[in-house]
């Protein structure tokens, strides 16, 4: 298959509207070619593309901050000689003077199909900037490498963040593309936005169920997205940022388990099995041990469970992540009421939300987890009128069929 940045450099008509203009590059460390050329160089070895200008999101354009929360400078490519600005640094959005460094910008990012995911936002905030200074924006189409499913519940209005652009519900099913169509409409932009869309993308076949697997090499596209077991279980794994349990950074499979010293992940799997079965389907679930080497409990042993989705026992249809996830929580929650589980923090340099609210989108997850007479029904109900909303919104906007 071909992804966007593979066609604008094969297909020279693509590249006509270009001819004339300055052209910036939004991209990250996965923003490379099929046969891995970073996408600025590509582009820059191009005659007839004028690059003026780069920007680069959270991690940076290179992937050179490993955490969250670690902001990137501005800096001069050393190899092209262009600006490159940050947007996970001084500012978020564009400022006047990054606009006035191009008239056409490239956005080519991987997202990993889950709306926390911060691409997400920052396509939004280009787009919104680009609508205000008159600049038109190109998406490069990647795939969404959880494919179609749709899952959790659709963030509420007044709970926007860095890390929630929009009503979205956690697992999206949309490309980049997609979801710049959707912001456009939804937010009624007057922007020249145009997407040049894959060519052979099949989500709904296996064994990659969106990410081309065999085909195409799997880039990180922030430090701790190193496979994509750990993008199919992000959607729920996610949620251990704003608790205190270890979702494994500093160690090997960030993001695939979860854990913590005091854990006791046999009788947390029994109490689960319990209280939902139908909410575990399509995965393994291993009990384990590991010692984080930074983040939480780091240093420390930590019980835990391991989500496996690699083997021929996943079934992408009935694997749900966010609802696993949200069970772990509420299992702990009913054998320990008084655990402490939510972590209180600036998360996102938001100080007066907990971290565990501003990635649902509100606080209707951990309220639910508290709420000791709430069951697994009460949640599914809430989730699921969300969940079918979104699958008829969705339609409008899909590219691919």
């Amino acid at each position: 298959m071909k992804f966007g940045i593979d066609r604008l450099l094969q297909e020279s008509a693509l590249r006509q509207t270009l001819k004339g203009c300055r052209v910036a590059l939004l991209a990250h460390p996965a923003s490379v070619t099929d046969d891995l050329t970073h996408s600025l160089d590509a582009l820059a070895g191009l005659p007839d593309i004028q690059l003026t200008a780069a920007f680069g999101p959270q991690h940076g354009l290179r992937g050179d901050k490993q955490d969250n929360m670690i902001e990137s400078s501005d800096f001069t490519d050393p190899e092209h000689g262009i600006p490159v600005f940050s947007l996970y640094g001084e500012v978020r959005q564009p400022t006047p003077a990054m606009m006035d460094s191009f008239d056409v910008l490239l956005i080519d990012l991987q997202d990993l199909g889950c709306r926390i995911y911060t691409f997400i936002t920052t396509l939004r905030y280009v787009l919104e900037t680009a609508a205000q200074f008159d600049k038109r924006v190109v998406v490069l189409d990647r795939p969404n490498p959880v494919g179609r499913p749709v899952e959790g519940l659709t963030l509420r209005p007044g709970w926007e963040s860095f890390v929630g652009a929009g009503p979205l519900p956690m697992r999206h099913g949309l490309t980049m593309g997609e979801l710049a169509i959707w912001f456009v409409r939804t937010l009624s932009l007057d922007v020249e936005c145009e997407v040049v869309t894959m060519e052979g993308w099949a989500p709904m076949t296996g064994p990659g169920y969106g990410w081309p697997l065999g085909e195409r090499t799997w880039v990180n596209p922030s430090p701790n997205a190193p496979n994509l077991w750990m993008s199919r279980c992000y959607p729920g794994t996610v949620m251990l940022e704003g608790a205190t349990l270890s979702e494994g950074r500093g160690t090997t499979r960030p993001l695939e388990l979860f854990g913590a010293p005091d854990l006791e992940p046999r009788k947390l799997l029994a109490e689960m099995h319990k209280l939902a079965p139908e909410w575990l389907q399509g995965c393994r679930l291993r009990e384990c041990w590991f010692e984080p080497t930074f983040h939480k409990h780091a240093g420390k042993l930590c019980a835990g469970v391991q989500i496996h989705v690699e083997d021929g026992v996943y079934n992408h249809a009935a694997f749900r992540p966010w609802r696993l996830m949200a069970l772990a929580f509420k299992a702990l929650r009913r054998q320990r009421p008084e655990y402490e589980l939510w972590r209180d923090f600036p998360y996102e340099y938001e100080v007066d939300r907990l971290a565990i609210d501003l990635i649902n989108g509100s606080e209707l997850l951990r309220e639910w987890v508290d709420d000791q007479e709430a069951m697994p029904g009460d949640l599914e109900a809430v989730a699921g009128k969300d969940e079918s909303a979104w699958i008829l919104e969705q339609e409008e906007v899909m590219l691919y069929r």
